[in-house]
């Protein structure tokens, strides 16, 4: 017959493997969100996977404080070299992305354009200078 002591270890037993089965769904959805972050900014997610890291108390876009899943991932810009990121998750929810500071590559559209900070003033006075003029 069980015991009240085993019932009780019995629960927290089923708890702790619920807990564990749901991480797993949490590290594909941080794997999946991972690869979308590095294909957006053309950069390659290395070993395509994602490590637990650590729980911790963060703050959350609200400024709230929330337990987070972190979880760390290495990527690459250049081939060569490889640089860290790390990826916080409030249960299935993104929370933030961090990388390494890396190298970029311009846009073509981009590149070449110059703004000339004196030239732009001129030609877009702020609206207190405008009621000067008039």
């Amino acid at each position: 017959m069980l015991s009240l002591a085993d019932v009780f270890l019995l629960m927290l037993f089923a708890a702790g493997a619920a807990w564990l089965w749901r991480g797993h769904g949490v590290r594909e959805r941080a794997l999946a969100l991972a690869k979308q972050h590095c294909a957006r900014l053309d950069v390659e997610l290395l070993d395509g996977n994602v490590a637990f890291r650590r729980l911790a108390v963060v703050r959350d876009a609200k400024g709230n404080r929330r337990l987070a899943r972190v979880y760390g991932f290495e990527f690459t810009v250049t081939g060569e070299q490889r640089l860290t990121g790390s990826i916080q998750m409030f249960g299935n929810h993104l929370g933030r992305i961090d990388l390494e500071a890396h190298p970029f590559h311009a846009d073509a559209q981009h590149e070449g354009k110059v703004v000339v900070l004196n030239e732009w003033r001129r030609n877009h006075p702020r609206p207190d200078e405008q009621r000067r003029v008039d």
